[in-house]
């Protein structure tokens, strides 16, 4: 697989979930970042806290949400985003 060309804009770590707000090429695929992204995080976490082998049988689920961004939709993902951490 090809190196991963892109950057984190944003990152926000929730208990039970991961928000990013990421620039990438288009063409490369958001599926295959998000495949990328918790493949590489998946065995560091592990080892940092083992007591999530024992817990879970894998670090990630396979679901993700996807939306791009614009200047028209930026308000309404921080409103979504803030609409999570109270649940």
């Amino acid at each position: 697989m090809s190196e991963v060309s892109g950057e984190i804009l944003e990152l926000e770590i929730l208990p039970e979930q991961v928000h990013l707000t990421v620039a990438i090429n288009p063409q490369y695929g958001i599926d295959k970042l998000v495949r990328h992204l918790k493949r590489e995080s998946s065995a560091p976490l592990r080892n940092e806290f083992p007591a999530v082998k024992s817990r879970v049988p894998s670090t990630w689920t396979s679901s993700y949400y996807v939306c791009t961004l614009d200047s028209t939709t930026k308000g309404a993902i921080e409103e979504y985003l803030s609409s999570q951490k109270t649940k």
